[in-house]
């Protein structure tokens, strides 16, 4: 008889997500941390919406969003320019939940992005945590985004739908709370050299409610905002899942100004659009990010919304604008 003792768990996320000793995952309903909404969501009108495979040997996809054709004639405006914008959109769920093709409200909010921006949006499947731990994640980002350089170069014989509509020469990276981790570290990648694009150029980018952390609590984590979605033990459990085993806060891939994190200071990174809710525990790693960013001469907009939880998508909350 082995000697060895029962694998037992030692991470239990809600019963969604559950990590025990010898490694193995169990699964659960993610719905009950990510509820259906109880009245029907339309659809935005005119909108188009299909998955493509971008990894074939992962079986990794995109899902592509294509506005009204009035958006993209109004875009064009007299110049018979057809092409819009390409936003990249990573899905958050602190890199172990969530989906790229989640319905209702998130699949909403990407059709309201392509339908208002206008743009085509292409909300990206990665790998999940624990079953993949970080970079797995960023190495994924990273391979769509020389997926899509690669499709860029093949001119009117890429996928159809970029071939009809997409200016790869104005593509925006974004994401939120992990996806917005991601899109950080994919920008980074991109700006250093280490994707090849191609004729993409990534012009800019969007963290929206940001999933970055440290070893050192900032003040809205030592003192927490009432009533927070995501409280300091939610998102310390969701690092431990998903960070390197044995990897602390102060990882690299967890914290962008760690004392291991590589100098941002001489990469050309593009523009970026900070987003942060007021009601965050992550409020001053988000604030932090880009009061740093601006001390390096990056060129760096911040939105707060009052009042608004971690990961919110919407554009009825009161904003203000440093």
């Amino acid at each position: 008889m082995s000697g060895d003792a029962a694998a037992h768990v030692v991470e239990d996320f809600f019963g969604v997500v559950r990590l025990f000793s010898d490694g193995s995952v169990v699964r659960g309903d993610q719905s009950v941390l990510m509820p259906a909404e109880t009245v029907p969501v339309p659809d935005v009108p005119g909108v188009e919406r299909k998955d493509v495979v971008y990894d074939a040997a992962r079986g990794l996809k995109v899902r592509v969003y294509r506005p009204p054709a009035a958006a993209i004639a109004a875009e064009g405006g007299d110049k018979g320019n057809n092409k819009l914008p390409v936003l990249v959109y990573f899905h958050g769920g602190g890199y172990c939940i969530g989906t790229y093709n989640q319905p209702g409200l998130p699949d909403l909010f990407r059709q309201r992005l392509a339908a208002e921006l206008p743009a085509v949006v292409l909300s990206v499947q990665y790998r999940l945590a624990p079953e993949h731990r970080l970079p797995a994640a960023i190495d994924d980002g990273a391979t769509f985004l020389s997926w899509l350089g690669t499709q860029a170069g093949l001119g009117e014989n890429s996928e159809p739908w970029l071939a009809e509509s997409a200016d790869f020469s104005r593509t925006f990276v974004s994401g939120v709370s992990a996806g917005a981790n991601l899109a950080h570290h994919v920008v980074v990648r991109a700006a250093s050299g280490q994707i090849e694009l191609g004729p993409v150029r990534v012009v800019g980018y969007v963290l929206f409610s940001a999933f970055f952390g440290g070893v050192e609590r900032v003040a809205t984590e030592t003192d927490p905002p009432a009533g927070v979605s995501l409280a300091v033990e939610m998102s310390d459990q969701l690092w431990r899942m998903a960070l390197p085993v044995g990897a602390t806060r102060d990882h690299p891939l967890a914290n962008p100004f760690g004392p291991d994190s590589p100098d941002l200071g001489p990469l050309p990174l593009p523009p970026v659009l900070v987003v942060a809710p007021e009601l965050d525990v992550l409020n001053g790693h988000v604030m932090r990010y880009a009061t740093r960013l601006k001390e390096m001469g990056k060129e760096v907009e911040l939105v707060e919304f009052e009042g608004e939880q971690h990961g919110f998508s919407g554009s009825e909350a009161k904003r203000t604008r440093n």
